[in-house]
């Protein structure tokens, strides 16, 4: 496991928390890869419960690491050949992990900013608890892009279609409050105490059966269940599109410079 998430038992509980606060726990493939091995072991081990899924300092995840360090690819725990013939990458395995290949109730603790993947990683988790000063932020407009990671999916699942689009389109920032009225997250706690009740609302939920916690996620997502599969595709494609536009690029070169981006639909 790398140094980069924590794992701490506790009874019937794993917290498995992303330690790299100096990037604001941004995913690099070795943290990426690293919530992901995270969540596979915690899915085979009967003991485990309940999982709970955090970050350190003042961030749960910053998105993708714009500026990572060398030689990452030796964190993909995949052969040479699956390597080659992987058309999902790391981003929409948080969906496909945390959803599908883990019928374990997992907790979201939203302790700091959740942003673009970071995001996707937080909507992915079952439950949400956000502490106050948290915020959400989509991110992918500004950067001329759309979602992925299974965004389209659970965002859409959390607050429903029209606002899923405004929240998206107009890239807003939303905190706490916001966010528990839109339905992003169900609780929302005060900054100092965030830790603690994140800690005991994980603790309750060990007080029922291991197996009814399984059984339940596994029928709700039986009853919310799309080909996910394809949609995850669709969202590689779309994104790829709207990232390889003359507006995409128009857009991160914006960014970098600091200035309004300037768009006109053409394609050539």
């Amino acid at each position: 496991m790398t140094d980069l998430i924590k794992v701490y038992n506790r009874g019937h509980v794993r917290k498995i928390v992303m330690n790299r606060p100096e990037k604001k726990n941004a995913a690099s493939l070795e943290l990426a890869w690293g919530v992901i091995e995270a969540i596979r072991e915690a899915a085979k081990e009967d003991d485990v419960w309940v999982v709970g899924l955090t970050g350190t300092e003042d961030a749960f995840c910053a998105g993708l690491d714009l500026t990572p360090d060398e030689d990452q690819e030796k964190f993909i725990p995949l052969s040479s050949q699956d390597k080659y013939l992987d058309d999902l990458g790391w981003v929409s395995r948080f969906y496909l992990t945390l959803r599908e290949e883990c019928d374990k109730p997992i907790v979201g603790g939203i302790n700091g900013v959740a942003v673009g993947a970071g995001l996707s990683l937080a909507m992915a988790t079952d439950i949400r608890i956000m502490a106050s000063s948290a915020r959400l932020l989509a991110g992918y407009p500004r950067i001329g892009g759309s979602p992925d990671g299974g965004l389209s999916i659970t965002l859409s699942q959390a607050i429903g279609y029209e606002q899923a689009m405004k929240f998206l389109l107009e890239n807003r920032t939303v905190t706490g409050e916001e966010a528990k009225e839109l339905g992003m997250v169900s609780k929302v706690v005060p900054d100092e105490l965030f830790q603690e009740e994140f800690d005991n609302y994980l603790d309750s939920l060990t007080n029922l059966s291991p197996i009814t916690g399984r059984t339940t996620k596994r029928v709700l997502r039986a009853a919310n269940r799309i080909d996910v599969q394809k949609q995850l595709h669709y969202e590689l494609f779309n994104i790829g599109k709207s990232l390889g536009s003359l507006d995409g690029q128009e857009a991160r070169r914006a960014f970098i410079e600091k200035r309004p981006p300037i768009f006109t639909g053409k394609t050539e």
